[in-house]
């Protein structure tokens, strides 16, 4: 049974596959794709909106997986939050963002603060639904180092490292991503439905 991401977004395309013994496919592979509006108030309304969109379009036989994540700063009320994707304004780049969030860094005087990434994964498949979360703690800095990851993975410290998201191996960042705490726990639920509906 194919198992279709809801995104098209090449960074959590590579992510993602990174994580399956078997293929795991864009819906864009499949449909034409089509804008989602993401108007819920937290990681999994959002997650579970794109899954059930994609689910509708691309029919039963698919189970839809579909990611919301992002960084929250503690020293910034939680923002970005639920609009990481679009904080310097809809439709930004990776950089835009990034560059922002350095820049409101700069503003407040701060050169590292705590912040923690959020990623709610949701699973559709017929008329099932599960929401699964994953965290990963550490700090921002105001200068961002590293060409690996997307996002504000330049910026983002671990905790436990010493290294920016975008400067350590992929095999590291695999092991203590927020993305992949979720997807320890949504893999189970996903197996299971692979015995039960071969």
């Amino acid at each position: 049974m194919k198992i279709v991401l809801a995104t098209s977004n090449s960074g959590k395309i590579k992510e993602f596959s990174r994580y399956f013994d078997t293929n795991i496919t864009p819906y864009s592979d499949i449909i034409a794709p089509f804008e989602i509006i993401e108007d819920g108030d937290t990681f999994a309304a959002n997650a579970l909106i794109k899954a059930r969109a994609v689910q509708n379009k691309v029919g039963d036989e698919y189970i839809v997986l579909a990611d919301d994540s992002g960084i929250s700063l503690p020293l910034l009320g939680g923002k970005p939050g639920i609009y990481s994707a679009r904080y310097a304004r809809v439709g930004a780049s990776d950089r835009e963002n990034l560059n922002k969030l350095v820049e409101t860094l700069k503003q407040k005087d701060t050169t590292k603060t705590p912040a923690y990434y959020t990623a709610a994964i949701a699973l559709v498949f017929k008329n099932i639904e599960y929401v699964t979360h994953g965290w990963m703690h550490g700090s921002v800095v105001d200068t961002p180092k590293g060409e690996g990851g997307f996002g504000y993975d330049p910026m983002f410290i671990p905790h436990g490292h010493k290294e920016t998201l975008g400067e350590l191996p992929q095999e590291v960042k695999k092991t203590i991503s927020h993305r992949f705490q979720a997807l320890k726990l949504m893999l189970p639920l996903i197996k299971m439905l692979q015995r039960e509906n071969p």
